[in-house]
């Protein structure tokens, strides 16, 4: 059976019922709110050849950087293999195909091909422009979905989140002014947007705007403060800020309350990690103690060795070259040198495979992770000349720009450290990682 759903695209296998449930999945998903596989389980209950639910059930398990993920997106593709499918379908289907197999570009290119006949495709347009931000497509995030706008309007459902896509674009390719003037129109249109939320929240920070930050971040805090990763990634972001403020106990505080309390998905804890590590780059006196500015003294080490554990069971994935930068900072300075040793193993195999993450952890990921583990080594020169020679196309290892500011941060404080600078030359531990667990 075909028809078309509220964007006049058409699909098969649908009855009204599941179509609304299908709408429900797709609202949460462009808001970043909540779980969107809960409608879309409804919707398959309802149609179980509804092939569009099946597709959106598909992209949310194999965009979470996770290969169990992967994994159950190629199942779900077994099980629609040979439903009839018009030629949209199709192209999911090919789309699909090609990320589950780590092809990434191909997956890009293949949802352009959707998008080129089906511009008010919500679910290609949203799915493609996540995987421009995994593959670090920096100009695309912004072009891609440029080219898809003429074919929308403020009438058409779904609307303000082509333009918080849009300002995400923008403010990644330096254009701060009109990504926050967009993303504001998108929230103008749909004040519970964390999507549109968290690109005023990168204008800011890439700004050096601190305060504004913060007062931005408390004032919303209603709007954005969901139950989802992406409201988990709003408030590494409010880290920032704390961090940017130079309120290394806020920063803390926020780490304990809303990244480390529980992490459901690998996103929280690349986050856990991100901000946990900047927190070690400022601290003022040998790992596993800092200080701030007030002379406050603050413990790490027992929140890295946490943290440790719960990437272990990630430790052998060589996935995501980026997710492993993450892992790595956590084994690094939990002193798990066993566990760092199993993810440097699990990238060497990863490099010998074909697919978009092996290029990326070769060119990018693995020196990038073994950077990471000199640095908490202490062999700061290492991690410097390490850092200093990742390639141009570093970007394309995937994430934001403020995401990527560790590599810049990381090797600035690796040549402070190297040249001697004193007290604030100190941090992570400057002995070699043990041979083991660093638990007792």
């Amino acid at each position: 059976m075909t028809t078309r759903d509220i964007r006049d695209c058409p699909v098969t296998g649908a009855t009204d019922g599941a179509l609304r449930h299908f709408e429900a999945a797709l609202e949460l998903y462009q808001l970043g709110r909540g779980d969107p596989l809960a409608p879309l389980a409804l919707a398959v209950a309802e149609a179980p050849e509804f092939a569009m639910a099946r597709f959106f059930e598909a992209y949310l398990h194999a965009g979470g950087r996770d290969p169990s993920g992967a994994e159950r997106a190629a199942q779900i593709l077994g099980e629609i293999r040979f439903a009839p499918l018009n030629s949209r379908e199709r192209g999911h289907f090919a789309a699909l195909s090609a990320a589950v197999a780590g092809e990434y570009e191909a997956a890009g290119v293949l949802l352009g091909s959707v998008l080129s006949e089906f511009p008010r495709d919500a679910l290609a347009l949203q799915v493609a422009h996540s995987v421009d931000y995994v593959r670090g497509e920096v100009a695309a995030l912004k072009n891609r979905i440029a080219a898809a706008l003429p074919a929308w309007s403020s009438a058409t459902p779904g609307y303000h989140a082509v333009l918080a896509m849009l300002a995400f674009g923008l403010e990644e390719n330096g254009e701060y002014d009109r990504a926050r003037e967009i993303a504001l129109e998108a929230l103008a249109l749909d004040p519970r947007s964390i999507r549109a939320h968290h690109t005023v929240a990168h204008v800011l920070e890439m700004q050096g705007r601190a305060a504004d930050g913060a007062r931005w971040m408390q004032a919303r805090q209603a709007f954005w403060d969901a139950q989802s990763p992406m409201a988990t990634h709003q408030w590494w972001h409010f880290g920032l800020f704390r961090l940017g403020a130079d309120d290394l106990p806020g920063a803390l505080a926020i780490y304990d309350a809303r990244l480390a309390a529980d992490p459901r998905a690998t996103s929280d804890l690349i986050d856990a990690s991100a901000l946990l590590w900047r927190l070690q780059l400022r601290g003022r006196a040998p790992f596993p103690h800092g200080h701030d500015l007030a002379g406050h003294e603050f413990d790490l080490s027992s929140r890295w060795r946490e943290l440790a554990e719960r990437w272990a069971p990630h430790a052998a994935d060589a996935y995501c070259a980026f997710t492993d930068m993450h892992a790595m900072m956590a084994f690094a300075a939990a002193e798990r040198a066993d566990l760092a040793r199993t993810l440097l193993a699990a990238q060497a195999k990863r490099i010998l495979k074909r697919g978009t993450n092996s290029d990326m952890t070769r060119l990018v990921g693995m020196p990038a992770a073994r950077a990471l583990l000199a640095f908490g080594r202490g062999e700061y020169a290492t991690a410097r000349n390490l850092l200093a020679q990742l390639p141009p196309i570093a970007h394309r290892i995937g994430g934001s720009q403020a995401q990527r500011d560790v590599f810049d941060l990381t090797r600035t404080e690796a040549q402070l450290r190297q040249g001697g600078g004193g007290a604030v030359s100190q941090g992570l531990r400057s002995k070699p990682l043990s041979s083991g667990s660093s638990r007792k």
